[in-house]
This record gives C-alpha cells, structure tokens and sequence, in this order.
C-alpha cells in the first residue's frame, strides 16, 4: 500500500473520515439528506455517489475514541466494502487525524483484507492503490507504510496458519515453513528431533509427542540484532497443532476447533515476522515445541510419571492437560541455555481461562511487578487485553502427587488456568521476569471475514508493541 503525500485536483474514490462531533460540525455543509443516513457513529458507512466518484464517509463514533478503535474502524470498512472497492488512488479527508491515529488507520485497512486462505486479491493489495494523505510529511509516511505492513504479514502469518485444517500443517509441513522463513530473515534456526530430544532429557516434551506419527521437531528460532547492549526477549509459544486429548479424547462436538491449539505459538511467529522485517532493536529467543496430541498405541496414558527437562517429575492424571507439559520443557530449556531479560509464555491452555473470561481478555500470571504493569498496560493500549490473576502458593498443594514431584492437574473442577501456571511456575528455574498468558479464549472466536470461529490474531500486537518500546 502506497501512502503518498499530495493531493491530486479529482478523485474517483475519497475515503472521509468523521467522529461524531466531526459531523455535527460539518455536516450541514453536505446535503441535508445525508444526516438521515450518516451521523458519524463508531463503524458506520455512508455511500456517497456522484458525477465524479464516491466519497465514502466512515463514521469513528466520539472523538474521545482510543487510537484502537480507529484501528477497527478501518479494519471493518475494509471487509464489508471489498467488493465496491477500487484499485485506485484514493484521497483521505481527515484533518483531525494526528500521525498515530493515522498509522492506525493503515494497519486496519490492511489487516482487514485477510480471508482465508489468504491471498492478495483485495484491491488494497493492487499497486494501482494509493493513499493520499496531506496531513503528514512523507518521511513520516513511508515509516507508517513500512510498519503497517510488516506488522499486517506477522499477523496474517499468524491467523493463516491458526486457520489452516490439520492436514494442512502437519509437524513436517509447519517446520518446512519455519526453516524457509528463518533464511528468509536470516534468523538462526535450531531443530531437535525425537533421538535428539531424548538425549538432552526434555521428557515432558516427549511424552506427549511420543504418541504423534510424525517425528518430534522442538524448534528455536533466534532474532539477532547488530544494536550495541540491546535487551534479550525470551518467547515459548505452545504448538500442539491438533489436540485430540489423546488418551483422555476430547467431546468430538467442537473438535474440529482443535486446530487452533497453536495459537500461542502463532503469536510468537507474528512477532517474530514484524521485529525482523522493522529490524527492531532487540534480541530475540522463540521457543515452539512442535507436536500433535495424538491417539496410538505409543501415546501416553493416566497415571505414568514423567521426567521432565529440570529433573522434576510429573504424574500424568491428564492427556489432555499437554500444553502444559511441553510448555514446561520449553520453559526450562529457555531458562537454562539462555540469558533473557524477561521471558514470557503464550498459549491457549484452558477451558477454565474461556469459561472465567470468554473473548473479553486473556488470562495473565507473572511473578514480575513490573512484566505485570506493563503488559496490562499494552494490552489496554493495543485492545489485546489482559487480567492479571494469582500466583499464591495455595494452589501449588493442589499439584502435590503420591508418586512424583508434582500431578499434571489437581482433578478438583475449579481454577485450572490458576492451575496450570502453578504448574509451569515449577519450570522458570527462577527466572526474575516471566508472564504466562492463558489465551484460549481470544485467539480464536468470532470474526468479521469468517461464518465459524476463526483466529483473531491475538498476541501479535500485544507483543510487537511490547518489544519494540521495552528498553
């Protein structure tokens, strides 16, 4: 997408943008009959034909809007108007607009041409598209151009893959991709197979891979930046890319909605796509334990105790309780062999974080004041939002098991997501910094380019936007 700043004498297509007390200013200088129809409202469209072209009038809501909102303004408008749209050079009328807001607008407009399967047939990806805007310098220009589409590849990449059916991305299918776009972005790229696994001892890791027909593949990808004393980003991304529950099978019902188990890991891959094409100046660390949870008669059953990574043991009262078993292998591996100056984990666990928030907020656990302010604080900011919950020591009674260091669940049907971030507390090896997020209930849910369910893109601006101002 072209952002250019001039203004050409005609247009065929203008896109103006009014808030509410906008329109009330101005709106008697259009035809009466329009404020029938238009009033400036939050995601409301006037379609303004005449002589020369459209004038299409995009209703913000109150000026008092937060810049997200502007964001998801122009990510609907760019969903429900593709089929009028044209491939054009396109005057934007928004005076009131500072540079940020600005940005927010193109990030919309471009994320809102996702569909899957994803392709670039929406007129905003035509090079005949353009964007004159008059209100801000063309330095400026080019910098939201550049950030607005790397930050739109990490989160299509993101929501493609989440997406995608299970045959689709089988562990040798979804490695091969991270292998090209490691070389791509010349991040280093590390591969542990199930020979390899057993060797360096990530046995929580194995143990639900053990049942998978496909080999084991514990990557780790490496964003490295030439900036001098630049801070290190640790991220684990749970990657299950279908959960049957294994041994402990899931109600068939909503089944199919088990490809989304990956959304953790999906979220690290957008961020890693953004920080790598802005050249963000940090180091990056990405952990994606890359399995299925299958059924076979290899799979792991109730009841056997497992050694994981750190040497703790773990007895498994539930199969499908596995996110947290190769997240604690991640976990520690991360802890381990790297120096990170904060680690965070992102998955989508459980059915107890859906149940306790729905698609309002994720789950957020950490054992850092400040990791704790200043992701509540981004995620208000970015609309990808988080609560924070307890981490007491209470909870940890609950995992004490019989015959091994710790239960995999506690079997009592409250507080599960508390639970399970108790559980992989036991795997940070003490790390000052970490944040577990629980986003099983925002990663995927109802969307505008979709029927069903489908993936929201959650984690990617949260953690783009976290990365690139944490100095």
């Amino acid at each position: 997408m072209k952002l250019i700043n001039k203004k050409n004498r005609t247009y065929t297509q203008v896109f103006q943008l009014f808030t509410e007390e906008e329109w009330a200013k101005i709106g008697k200088n259009f035809n009466k009959n329009i404020s029938s129809f238009f009033t400036g409202k939050k995601n409301k469209i006037f379609v303004n034909a005449h002589e020369e072209g459209i004038t299409y009038f995009i209703g913000l809501g109150k000026s008092s809007l937060q810049n997200f909102e502007i964001q998801q303004v122009a990510n609907k408008f760019s969903q429900t108007q593709k089929k009028n749209l044209q491939a054009v050079p396109t005057l934007v009328l928004a005076d009131f607009l500072n540079e940020k807001q600005f940005e927010e607008f193109a990030k919309g407009l471009l994320i809102g041409t996702y569909n899957y399967p994803f392709e670039k047939n929406h007129p905003f990806w035509n090079a005949k598209f353009e964007i004159h805007f008059e209100n801000v310098s063309q330095k400026k220009l080019d910098s939201i151009s550049a950030r607005a589409e790397a930050l739109c590849n990490g989160q299509i990449a993101c929501q493609d893959w989440l997406n995608k059916p299970a045959n689709l991305k089988n562990p040798d299918i979804f490695n091969a991709y991270l292998k090209n776009l490691a070389k791509k972005h010349e991040l280093k790229y590390t591969v542990f197979n199930r020979k390899k696994c057993e060797e360096l001892g990530l046995g929580a890791y194995l143990s639900v891979n053990q049942g998978s027909a496909y080999d084991a593949a514990f990557t780790i990808l490496e964003y490295k930046t030439t900036a001098k004393n630049a801070k290190t980003i640790g991220l684990v991304g749970k990657c299950v890319l279908f959960d049957t529950g294994g041994i402990s099978l899931k109600n068939p019902d909503n089944m199919h909605y088990m490809k989304s188990d990956m959304g953790g890991a999906t979220a690290v891959l957008g961020t890693l796509i953004y920080a790598a094409e802005m050249e963000l100046p940090v180091n990056i660390v990405a952990i994606l334990p890359i399995t299925d949870n299958a059924i076979s008669q290899n799979a792991f059953l109730p009841s056997d105790v497992i050694t994981a990574y750190n040497g703790k043991t773990i007895e498994v009262l539930n199969t499908d309780a596995e996110g947290r078993m190769i997240l604690a292998d991640g976990l520690s591996y991360m802890a381990k062999n790297y120096k990170t100056d904060l680690m965070i984990d992102l998955a989508t666990l459980t059915g107890s974080s859906v149940r306790m928030f729905g698609d309002t907020c994720g789950a957020m656990f950490s054992n850092n004041e400040e990791l704790k302010n200043l992701l509540i604080k981004t995620g208000d900011k970015t609309n990808q939002r988080l609560w924070n919950l307890p981490l007491w020591d209470i909870w940890k009674d609950d995992i004490q098991s019989d015959v091994a260091d710790m239960k995999n669940i506690s079997m009592k049907p409250i507080g599960d997501c508390i639970i399970a971030a108790k559980f992989l507390e036991q795997f940070i090896e003490n790390h000052p910094k970490w944040a577990h997020l629980d986003i099983a209930g925002v990663a995927f849910g109802s969307v505008g380019y979709a029927k069903e369910k489908a993936a929201t893109g959650f984690g990617v601006q949260l953690l783009a936007d976290l990365i690139e101002n944490y100095h």
